[in-house]
């Protein structure tokens, strides 16, 4: 065997591509013939943001923003932007089969964000329902702290 020969790559088997046209995983978790998917709604005072993932949350399936639908920054937040972010979404989950939605709501939370949600998302929920998707659970998934860091204002506290 000469050195030429074995420095050229072998062949491999002539396998067909792979192909990925496969129906959303949301529909893997439909035994009544209703196709579920999860709604994860982050509602904060800036702003609400709606993402609709496979029940496994690695597909995503639908996501708008009250951003996108409101021209100005200080009505992101409102009521108002988060039922025409959620009529778009739910014409999207229209479109891919989805009957049916899990909530997941989360607010800033963290060290001193607030553990509130904003005002939108009450209106995401009640505008998804009103469009005919149906609302499993609905949970909160705000990010608590457990003990974490120390307060900001010093020892003496915060000094009116």
């Amino acid at each position: 065997m000469s050195k030429s020969e074995s420095t050229q790559p072998e062949e491999r088997s002539s396998r067909p591509p792979r192909t990925y046209n496969r129906p959303p995983r949301a529909e893997l978790s439909g035994s009544d013939g209703q196709v579920w998917a999860m709604c994860h709604i982050y509602a904060s005072y800036n702003d609400t943001i709606i993402t609709v993932t496979d029940i496994t949350g690695s597909e995503t399936l639908a996501k708008c923003s009250g951003g996108v639908v409101v021209k100005s920054d200080r009505n992101e937040s409102s009521t108002t932007a988060a039922m025409m972010a959620a009529k778009i979404v739910g014409e999207q989950l229209r479109d891919k089969g989805v009957s049916g939605i899990h909530v997941k709501i989360r607010a800033p939370g963290g060290q001193n964000g607030p553990n509130t949600p904003g005002p939108g998302a009450q209106a995401v929920i009640r505008a998804l329902s009103r469009m005919g998707i149906r609302v499993g659970f609905i949970e909160d998934v705000t990010p608590l702290p457990h003990g974490g860091c120390r307060k900001k204002g010093g020892k003496r506290g915060r000094r009116v």
